[in-house]
């Protein structure tokens, strides 16, 4: 009788403790979807309401937010803080687009969809995928009219090879933070290269969309040839090649040599300097310095309005990083991750299918609040503290997972997305054509992306 009594009290625990964080899952949800709060404050509040209902002590709930906050900088911040100020000058100093007309000339006129498409992969590695559109828009409809074709299947090929790098392929800063929030940010040469893997087939079914679908819908903006005075005039003379390139490659690069080097144990000669410069904040500042050479003048307005406007670029990420990290402690300090780790234990959780549960949940955040960035934060941030328990452990696996929450990111770009306006406003497409010819994309870039990562776990996990 008292063992029956005590499962009893065990199982009305642990159903109260899943109440909790679904309602505090559905707070996220509603307050950045419905009332439109930061979800830097939305993270916030839900990590005091956890702690409070779950019977933390407050002294303690107050220590698990802070540390938790503090951690997550210490190991993420200065990262995504140099991320996104090389996107930001890459964007000013034209270094887009040069990467653009770079790929351009290398795939071929005659290829203009797969152009595009692997111009937006690129180029969406450091910058916004929204930005990148706009940035590459003008680009985009010269090469339409000149090549004769659909100006919608352009643009869907483009808006889709930026939308798969942006949510699946560090440096960019969504997938940094989740790598970060699932303590794999040691590892991001692995992230990056499994990025790769998964974003091919990603990009190639967007492309496939485009060919199929989008070449059937109209736009209604004219496509005009590319005016270069008006390009001189904004970017002056646009940065070399190499010089463009230099600040996405070399960091990946070096971060690629580090992950070498730890994986193969060599001790020999250089491998002291060879995982310093492999660290990914490192790294990630040498390609800063690299991004310098992109300044047309190294004066006020670009030493420092440039880089103000990154680091107000960066903020919003930092803070809904550092948010995540405190909900991610407090949930961590709560009896949910064994309840989460018995079920596991109990074959609810197996092989692959682990990767379910953060696929669905990163799909809801972003077909609610819009923003794959965040729905790719909150999400790493709910989940990280019950992956040990669900038998999630080693770097392949913990990459993987960040795979299957860009995946759910992607899924679905809506009216509630600034990115499904800009690519409507710039191409001309009606938001009736848009919901087939670009939501219905990401669905099956999202899909595809977590299908891949699936078929990897089966394999590498």
């Amino acid at each position: 009788m008292v063992c029956s009594a005590g499962r009893g009290n065990t199982m009305v625990e642990g159903l109260l403790l899943i109440g909790i964080l679904l309602v505090a899952v559905a707070g996220i949800v509603l307050a950045t979807a419905r009332l439109k709060l930061h979800p830097f404050l939305a993270l916030i509040a839900a990590a005091f309401f956890v702690g409070v209902t779950t019977g933390m002590p407050l002294p303690e709930l107050a220590v698990h937010i802070t540390d938790g906050f503090g951690n997550m900088m210490r190991s993420i911040g200065l990262v995504i803080a140099a991320g996104t100020l090389i996107g930001v000058i890459l964007e000013k100093s034209g270094g887009a687009l040069r990467m653009a007309e770079v790929v351009l000339r290398r795939v071929g006129e005659s290829r203009p969809q797969l152009a595009m498409s692997i111009t937006g992969a690129i180029a969406s590695v450091p910058v916004f995928c929204d930005s990148g559109f706009v940035i590459l828009s003008s680009l985009n409809k010269a090469i339409a009219k000149r090549a004769q074709v659909s100006l919608a299947s352009m643009s869907v090929a483009l808006a889709t090879g930026l939308y798969a790098t942006h949510t699946l392929v560090p440096p960019t800063p969504g997938p940094i933070a989740a790598a970060g929030n699932l303590g794999v940010e040691e590892h991001l040469g692995l992230v990056i290269l499994i990025g790769l893997v998964v974003a091919i087939p990603t990009i190639a079914v967007g492309y496939l969309w485009a060919m199929r679908v989008a070449i059937a819908v109209p736009t209604s903006t004219e496509t005009e040839p590319l005016d270069h005075e008006a390009i001189t005039v904004h970017f002056g003379k646009l940065p070399s090649t190499a010089a463009s390139f230099a600040p996405i490659v070399v960091p990946i690069l070096l971060i690629g040599l580090g992950s070498v080097i730890a994986f193969t144990g060599y001790t020999g000669f250089g491998h002291e300097l060879g995982r310093f410069l492999g660290t990914p904040v490192v790294a990630l500042f040498v390609g800063l310095l690299f991004a310098f050479r992109l300044m047309p003048k190294w004066n006020e307005a670009t030493l420092s309005g440039w880089i103000a406007d990154g680091i107000k670029a960066a903020a919003p990420i930092l803070l809904i990083t550092g948010a995540g990290g405190a909900f991610g402690a407090v949930l961590s300090a709560t009896k949910l991750s064994g309840l989460i780790q018995g079920l596991a234990e109990g074959g609810l959780f197996g092989g692959p299918f682990v990767l379910v549960l953060p696929f669905l949940i990163a799909a809801a955040m972003k077909t609610a609040q819009g923003s794959s960035t965040a729905a790719l934060v909150l999400t790493s941030a709910l989940v990280a503290p019950f992956l040990a328990g669900m038998g999630i452990a080693s770097p392949v696996q913990l990459a993987l997972v960040v795979m299957s929450i860009g995946a759910g990111a992607m899924t679905v770009s809506h009216a509630n997305d600034s990115y499904f306006w800009v690519v409507t406003q710039f191409s001309g497409i009606a938001v009736k054509d848009a919901y087939k010819a670009f939501t219905l994309a990401t669905l099956v870039q999202g899909l595809t992306a977590f299908a891949m990562a699936f078929a990897l776990y089966a394999v590498l996990g």
